[in-house]
């Protein structure tokens, strides 16, 4: 028996359980992720000859496997939205993203460095890298399958999937921001930075990575669905793969013209779903992006799960653990309850929308990323096993409880509206 003979197996076990396991979980307090991570721990706690799982040593290897997975979930993430972009219809999103992920940040900063002692770059990264949120964790929080009408999402589902969408993009700045203020003060605090990082990394990149993403999602929707060449107008064949290639052309084009691919991938998802709004080949898209968002979720919860088994935590001191668990239970809460006030969210889903904001993924990447840009006065795994801790808090109490909330909020919903529930996209019951 080799190492090789053995991951063979496990993959096929965890195809097999990506693809039954969404059913069995269905409308119980459990949910993927947490089968997945529990996977992953007990694997490498039996006596196989398994692969040493290891993001500290293989960084390259965990920021780029993190990364292909994000660009596909947020391409997955703009095709499934029907609301068109809007000011008022997007108002939610708008108080999330410029006033929730700020305070958060703030807040999780000033945690870090008043109760870990951390230096004000390595407070930052840590607030920095939290700051994306992934409702992807949990699957009952998301928009389902796309639709024709534009009115078929919930508010809490709509704005947990746009807010995901779009704040994976701009974490990026507050971690050029934590990578600046480390190469240029170290252990204390300078401003020197600041203006260079304000116009460069926050302006220029996140208006070439919308007007990036606009320019070629509006292309290729003319491609999909107008162009009078019937041999082009790829909607007529039903392709699902062709959102792969949106996603990677999005994304690579620009980051090479120096915006943020993440905000290009998401931009252009909306603007490919715009261009046609009612088209069938949308759902086409969106199921083949779903399916290998999936898998690679699962791959990698997995190997979170080896991770934590191989002793990733060991450097978790309580003041860490403390850390996270105050992120998720008081200063999110705190801060998407005060963003969303005034946006006319009524009083129990603004509460749902503000306790829910699960980290993931996202996280993952930024710290890999940030690790191989910059040195951090802080010990590298010290900082893994805060992070890692964190998402695993977040998956635990956030997937396990967000059936229940959601199914009680829709009854609700229903019983004040004074029918069943009204017919609603569902949610992506198979997507951990």
């Amino acid at each position: 028996m080799t190492i090789a003979d053995v991951v063979f197996v496990w993959l096929g076990v965890g195809a097999l359980l990506a693809a039954v396991l969404p059913r069995v979980v269905a409308g119980r307090p459990l949910s993927l992720p947490v089968v997945f991570l529990a996977g992953g721990i007990g694997a490498y706690l039996l006596p196989l000859p398994l692969p040493e799982v290891d993001p500290v040593e293989h960084r390259v290897v965990a920021e780029h496997v993190t990364e292909v997975c994000i660009i596909i979930a947020l391409m997955g993430a703009g095709l499934a939205l029907d609301r068109p972009v809007g000011r008022r219809l997007w108002g939610s999103t708008w108080r999330l993203l410029g006033i929730t992920m700020l305070l958060t940040v703030l807040g999780t900063a000033l945690v870090a460095w008043w109760l870990l002692g951390w230096p004000p770059a390595a407070a930052l990264l840590l607030a920095a890298v939290l700051a994306p949120t992934d409702p992807v964790l949990a699957s009952e929080m998301r928009v389902g399958e796309p639709t024709e009408d534009e009115h078929d999402e919930d508010e809490v589902r709509f704005a947990l999937t746009s807010e995901a969408g779009l704040n994976d993009g701009l974490a990026f700045p507050l971690t050029y921001a934590a990578v600046a203020l480390a190469a240029t003060a170290g252990s204390g605090w300078s401003a020197d930075w600041f203006g260079t990082w304000l116009v460069k990394d926050v302006a220029f990149k996140c208006a070439v990575g919308v007007l990036g993403g606009l320019l070629i999602g509006r292309l290729l929707g003319w491609l999909f669905f107008r162009t009078s060449s019937r041999v082009l107008r790829l909607s007529e064949y039903r392709e699902g793969f062709v959102a792969l290639a949106a996603t990677f052309l999005a994304y690579g084009l620009t980051e090479l013209a120096g915006g943020y691919g993440f905000l290009a991938v998401f931009t252009t998802a909306c603007a490919v779903r715009a261009a046609e709004r009612a088209h069938g080949f949308h759902k086409v898209l969106h199921d083949f992006v779903e399916q290998i968002e999936r898998l690679l979720t699962a791959v990698l919860l997995f190997l979170l799960g080896a991770f934590v088994a191989l002793g990733g935590l060991a450097p978790l001191t309580w003041r860490g653990a403390v850390v996270g668990l105050l992120l998720l239970l008081v200063v999110r809460p705190l801060c998407g309850w005060a963003g969303l006030l005034g946006g006319g969210v009524e009083r129990r889903e603004r509460r749902v929308i503000a306790i829910y904001g699960i980290r993931g993924i996202g996280s993952l990447y930024y710290l890999a990323y940030a690790l191989g840009q910059q040195d951090f006065p802080v010990p590298e795994r010290e900082l893994w096993a805060v992070v890692t801790f964190t998402v695993l808090a977040s998956v635990l109490l956030h997937g396990i409880t967000a059936g229940p909330v959601v199914t009680g909020l829709d009854r609700r919903r229903a019983t004040e509206r004074g029918h069943e529930a009204p017919a609603r996209k569902e949610p992506h019951r198979g997507r951990p």
